[in-house]
């Protein structure tokens, strides 16, 4: 039997998702935790990467069980088990052909910037003071709806067989001294979020024009992009599934 597994996290102490050698990763934590708990090896599969410090509001993964348990109990346990910047929202029973990675239709992504240094988001936003044009990153942020290969937003010498990406949505706001920018595609290339970030930030600068967001994009160079914002503020907020 299969089952999925709803989760949110916070990344500040893990080295992204995926299970790393000698660094400590959510996959990790949450396979010893699964395994101890439901005394079976178990080994989740996750519906992405995050990298080093990105944090997610919604994650989803799934594991293969030939046994049944008792779900509200093993969610309890199971929070109280792992650490307090892990938590179990839900777990339910799947097809066996469902994958939390493959059947994504739909991922989006937030990046929180706070304007005014505060003590108690060091880790949950990135502290930027400098004046944005907020208006001309909106008018960058959806010219990017119009394109789909991203190779330039793309961390190099990644293992992909596309850069092609649809980008459904894309825009900031600003929310009580913070500037929120959310975006939603099919998919994302390593590092693509947190390059367009940067790339436009320096719009919103006036260091860079839209007509040259759009020779950067042609280019396919990452090198002509804006540089990667830190990943602390980064937060994967929604994953959705044709059949949820």
């Amino acid at each position: 039997m299969r089952y999925f597994i709803k989760l949110a996290y916070n990344g500040t102490l893990y080295n992204g998702w995926q299970i790393q050698p000698n660094a400590p990763s959510v996959q990790e934590t949450m396979n010893k935790a699964f395994s101890i708990i439901l005394s079976s090896p178990i080994n989740l599969m996750g519906a992405g990467r995050t990298d080093t410090g990105v944090h997610a509001r919604e994650m989803y993964a799934h594991f293969d069980l030939d046994k049944t348990f008792d779900i509200p109990s093993t969610i309890h346990k199971l929070n109280s088990f792992l650490p307090k910047d892990i938590v179990i929202y839900d777990i339910f029973e799947v097809s066996d052909e469902a994958h939390t990675r493959f059947d994504a239709t739909k991922r989006t992504y937030e990046y929180h910037i706070n304007t005014f240094k505060n003590a108690f988001l060091q880790e949950q936003s990135w502290y930027f003071h400098q004046k944005l044009d907020l208006d001309l990153m909106n008018e960058a942020a959806k010219s990017l709806l119009k394109h789909t290969d991203f190779q330039c937003f793309s961390k190099v010498n990644t293992d992909v067989n596309t850069f092609d990406c649809e980008i459904f949505e894309a825009y900031w706001i600003k929310e009580n001294g913070k500037l929120i920018f959310t975006i939603s595609a099919n998919r994302f290339l390593r590092n693509m979020v947190r390059s367009i970030v940067g790339t436009l930030i320096n719009i919103g600068l006036h260091k860079i024009t839209l007509d040259d967001l759009e020779t950067i994009i042609k280019s396919k160079n990452r090198e002509k992009a804006g540089f990667s914002v830190p990943a602390h503020g980064l937060y994967l907020t929604k994953i959705e599934y044709d059949y949820l």
